[in-house]
């Protein structure tokens, strides 16, 4: 049974093939930063040195900020589990991000798993790192930040280990990337089946915190703004990224303010049509007015009780099918094949 009427179903396999297929459906994603998020290694923000766009007036480089495509990737399908969970696809017992995977479930088959001896799915799903829309300098901020004592000063009252009065040196600055930074990216499904598409369609709608996770803030909003079929891969996150700069007017790129999202998501659709007219692959996509259709599909599904179970146990069906038959089952310390005792 189909779940979708706005698509045709050669666009999907029925069932989770084996070897790679040559199908493909590139999710068109415009990241939009709400608070302050930290995307960064070793304590400093990502950042690449890289040109601003494609045109040859706009080729002198620029340091841009990165994100890197684990820091998309893993909230996304973590959101996938926390809803596998809450319907009751898969326990926390049987099935722990990083710790132990079940091998079994829609997370495991179609974002991948590596478990040493025991066993190895590669992901179905490709991101590649994201580059902001504007500068570095233009998209980040500095704040100092202190850990007061618990009576809300950074004086001492006296508490243990501590001298009275004597002020704290627990003063920290951090670099912060600012609300309303853009980062266009292209989240990749290789070889999709119906289900497989609706269940990472739904994660990359419903994830709100990208980043650090050890920080309260973090929170970045999906815009999707098409879906693009094809026989291969397309154009890259940095081309995409270029190509909006190219056509954003000078003077809002080197304004002080946030760009407007409207004007980001109307010449992000523009650019990533006309890349998508340089392309060597066959492709069909749905982009703009063609996209409204099945996105509105997509969200009566996902927000009703009964459709987004429809979609998780549909994909769960694929998923264990897919295992059962290309994923040894790990043998637990009782099944081991017992030595034959010797003849006397």
């Amino acid at each position: 049974m189909t779940l979708l009427k706005s698509i045709e179903s050669k666009f999907f396999h029925s069932e989770i093939p084996y070897k790679p297929m040559g199908k493909y459906v590139h999710f068109l994603t415009v990241r939009v930063t709400e608070s302050y998020p930290l995307f960064q290694t070793d304590g400093e923000l990502n950042k690449a040195r890289v040109s601003a766009g494609l045109k040859n007036e706009n080729r002198t480089p620029i340091s841009r900020l990165a994100m890197f495509k684990r820091k998309q990737s893993t909230p996304e399908r973590l959101v996938g589990r926390e809803l596998l969970r809450n319907y009751g696809f898969m326990t926390a017992e049987e099935c722990e991000y990083n710790v132990k995977f079940a091998m079994n479930n829609p997370d495991c088959i179609i974002y991948g798993f590596a478990i040493g001896d025991s066993g190895s799915e590669k992901s179905k799903v490709v991101v590649d790192t994201a580059f902001s829309i504007t500068p570095f300098d233009e998209s980040h901020e500095t704040f100092t930040l202190n850990a007061p004592y618990e009576n809300g000063t950074m004086a001492s009252k006296g508490e243990v280990g501590s001298e009275v009065g004597k002020i704290t040196s627990r003063i920290n600055q951090q670099d912060h990337i600012r609300p309303q930074v853009f980062f266009p990216s292209i989240v990749t499904l290789k070889d999709p089946t119906e289900a497989g598409f609706l269940y990472v369609f739904n994660n990359i709608l419903r994830t709100r915190h990208y980043g650090a996770q050890t920080t309260r803030t973090g929170r970045v909003r999906n815009e999707l703004i098409g879906v693009v079929f094809a026989d291969g891969e397309i154009t890259s996150n940095l081309q995409w990224t270029q190509a909006i700069y190219d056509r954003l007017p000078t003077d809002i790129l080197q304004s002080i303010d946030p760009l407007n999202e409207d004007l980001v998501l109307e010449n992000a659709k523009e650019a990533i049509i006309e890349l998508l007219a340089d392309e060597f692959t066959v492709h069909h996509d749905f982009i703009g007015t063609n996209f409204d259709s099945l996105l509105n599909e997509v969200k009566a599904l996902t927000t009703s009780e009964e459709g987004i179970k429809s979609i998780l146990q549909k994909a769960d069906d694929e998923a264990k099918a897919y295992a059962a038959v290309h994923i040894a089952k790990p043998k637990k310390a009782d099944d081991k094949e017992k030595k034959p005792a010797k003849a006397k």
